[in-house]
C-alpha cells in the first residue's frame, strides 16, 4: 500500500471521521486557515487514482468515501516502520519505545498489563 503525503493524510483523517462527504463537507473540518477548495478537490482525485478512496456521482457533483479503513492504513504504515526502522523486531521497537520516548511509569504498567494479558491468552491456547 502507497503511503500517504501530508495532505492526504490529513484529508483521509477527515473522511475516516465523517465516513462519506463532499468537498464542502470535508473542508468544514480543517483548521484554520482553511486550504482551498480547488486544493482539497486536487487532493481528493489523487487519492481517488491512488485507490483510497472512490465516489458516488450526483450529476456534477460527487460524493466520496474511503476504500480502506484507518485501521488498514496504519497497519500497513505500521509494517512499514517496523521493516524499515527496527529491522522488523519487536524488541528493537519496545527498546526504542521505553528508552527513548521517556514514557511515564503509567504507560510503563499499562503496556505491560497489555502485553501480560497476551501471553497469558497466547500460553492459554497452546495448552489446548
Amino acid at each position: 500500500m502507497k503511503e500517504l503525503t501530508k495532505a492526504e493524510e490529513q484529508v483521509m483523517q477527515v473522511l475516516w471521521k465523517l465516513g462519506k462527504g463532499f468537498v464542502n463537507d470535508l473542508l468544514e473540518y480543517f483548521d484554520e486557515p482553511k486550504p482551498a477548495y480547488t486544493t482539497v478537490s486536487t487532493v481528493i482525485r489523487i487519492l481517488e487514482k491512488k485507490g483510497f478512496v472512490n465516489h458516488k456521482a450526483y450529476g456534477k457533483t460527487h460524493e466520496y468515501f474511503p476504500t480502506i479503513t484507518k485501521k488498514q492504513y496504519a497497519g500497513s504504515i505500521f509494517s512499514n516502520l517496523l521493516s524499515n526502522y527496527f529491522g522488523n523486531s519487536y524488541p528493537s521497537l519496545a527498546s526504542f519505545l521505553t528508552r527513548e520516548e521517556n514514557l511515564s511509569l503509567e504507560d510503563l504498567e499499562v503496556m505491560r498489563k497489555i502485553m501480560d494479558k497476551e501471553i497469558d491468552k497466547q500460553k492459554s491456547n497452546t495448552n489446548e
